[in-house]
This record gives C-alpha cells, structure tokens and sequence, in this order.
C-alpha cells in the first residue's frame, strides 16, 4: 500500500504543470478570439442617389438615367456570395434615395433603414454600432460629408454631378481608416 501511496503523490505534481498549460492556453485562446472580434473592419459604401428631373417638385423622382443607375448599383453589390455582402442600406427619407435603394434592396431581401436627412454623425454613428465588422450602404446627397466623417480624410469638391461615384470607406477598431472611390 505504501508504495501505491508514493506513486501517486509523485503523479499529482507531474500533472499540475500540464493543467496549468493547458489553462494558460484556453485563456489566450478566448483573449485572442476577443481581440480579434474587437478589431474588426467595417466597410461602409456610400452612395449617392441616382440623378432626379430638376424643376417645381420638391421631392422630384428620378429619371430614367438614375433608374438605370440604381439598377446598375443593384447588379454590382446585389451578389449572392456571403462576402462582402451588404448587410444592411441606409438611406435619407427623400423619394430619389428610396427609389435608389429600392433595386439593390429588393435584391438583397433587406429593407431599407431610414435615417434624418443631415444627421450626418447619427447616421455613421449607428452604422458603425450596429453592424461593426459588416458591409453597410449609405446612400445619402451628402456623401462627401459622410466620406470624411467614416475616414477623417478631407475630400477635393465634388462637382455638381457626382451622382455615379461609389466612395468605399474600410473602417477598422484600430487604426486608420481608407477610402476608394469608385465611378458606375
């Protein structure tokens, strides 16, 4: 009996050490899981509405060229694929940003987030809250301000027709944000 009683003391300290690894491994492992989550990179495409009949209508619809811009907007991000998906648009409450929208929402099987039309810091605000490490759209007429909102990165004058640029903004938990832009 004695001998039995020896030899496992002798084992009980053997094993602590590799408890004790395996320990330490399990907790980086969650602290690295939760670094990672933490640092992830939303990307925010933002989008000008399509081109709407200049004239008495205060709210005007689009023409037919922004039609067939918000078509196009809805053939390059509709994809099917999981990446890069966009999870959710948000859009101001005017009839061109709703009628922009409309195609690429329809698309995607989302509805469309309506948000105050110059709330600009609210807008990013939520989208960067509610969907961090998501692709979201933004189609707004103050695009260049949300640009430089999301980036921090001060954009030359847009000219007047503007409306087939695609600003791309990569905004990470961590460090700088990027901006490509794009024409459709």
């Amino acid at each position: 009996m004695e001998t039995s009683a020896i030899a496992r003391r002798r084992r009980r300290p053997f094993l602590a050490p590799i408890w004790l690894t395996v320990l330490v491994l399990v907790i980086a492992i969650v602290v690295a899981f939760e670094v990672y989550q933490s640092a992830a990179t939303t990307t925010v495409v933002v989008v000008r509405p399509g081109e709407s009949a200049l004239g008495s209508i205060q709210d005007a619809p689009l023409i037919p060229e922004g039609e067939e811009r918000a078509e196009r907007l809805a053939q390059l991000f509709g994809g099917a694929g999981p990446a890069g998906r966009i999870t959710a648009i948000y859009i101001a409450g005017t009839r061109r940003t709703q009628q922009t929208a409309a195609p690429l929402a329809a698309r995607l099987g989302i509805h469309p987030i309506v948000v105050p039309l110059q709330d600009v810091d609210g807008t990013v605000a939520r989208a960067l809250d509610d969907h961090r490490g998501q692709t979201v759209m933004i189609i707004s007429g103050a695009a260049q301000r949300l640009v430089e909102t999301l980036s921090g990165i001060k954009l030359a004058p847009a000219a007047a027709d503007d409306e087939g640029n695609i600003y791309i903004v990569s905004v990470p938990m961590l460090g700088s944000a990027g901006v490509v832009q794009l024409h459709y």
